[in-house]
């Protein structure tokens, strides 16, 4: 499978019915998500690994993966209606690709999550609705694994790379994007905005990037 298939299936998801706003629930573009997963595929950070997903959303990362040769994902979302949204996601996938997905979808507040693997990507909440909760997602996915790819707003570099060497862990920003958010909220005023995000390759030193 080639990025621009990959895109094509992602874009065939199920996204949010009823968002919630203190969840942040935002639905990551079909194109952008399959760029990075390609980036972290081509860096051999999914083939034949175990991928976790936090706060996993409707399933665009951890079925991503899995359709690009993860042995494994573990797909956490606190959010029940949004869990089953995964689920039908994966079935719809796997129905159209005849391979079976070999995910655990998991109902759970991220941090009572206690597995590990070897790679976590995600797009967690960025801070805006509750304060510091990009900070939590940073925190668990750096006591999941040693390899992480990570969406925040494009200018947080200064806090990522500080907060990442706090806790033992190298960053690096290594995608600029314009995620599309379309009117979902009560305050949105426009039909799309266009956020400006980055994606970080975080990893332990000691390892290679």
């Amino acid at each position: 499978m080639n990025k621009k298939e990959l895109a094509i299936l992602l874009s065939k998801l199920k996204t949010f019915t009823k968002p919630k706003v203190d969840l942040e629930q935002y639905h990551t573009d079909a194109e952008i998500a399959a760029d990075a997963l390609w980036t972290a595929y081509m860096g051999g950070d999914i083939e034949g690994k175990t991928i976790t997903d936090l706060g996993c959303g409707t399933g665009t990362f951890g079925l991503g993966a899995l359709l690009l040769g993860a042995k494994k994902t573990y797909m956490v979302e606190t959010d029940e209606e949004t869990l089953e949204l995964a689920k039908e996601n994966k079935q719809m996938l796997e129905e159209e690709t005849g391979q079976k997905l070999n995910a655990e979808l998991i109902r759970k507040d991220i941090r009572n999550f206690k597995k590990k693997s070897d790679t976590v990507i995600q797009n967690p909440p960025f801070g805006v609705q509750k304060s510091h909760t990009d900070k939590l997602f940073l925190l668990k996915a750096m006591e999941t694994a040693p390899k992480i790819y990570s969406f925040h707003k494009i200018e947080s570099q200064s806090f990522i790379k500080k907060f990442t060497q706090e806790h033992g862990y190298d960053s690096q920003l290594i995608g600029e994007y314009e995620l599309p958010i379309k009117r979902v909220y009560f305050f949105h005023a426009k039909k799309v905005y266009k956020v400006k995000v980055g994606l970080w390759r975080i990893w332990k030193p000691n390892r290679k990037v």
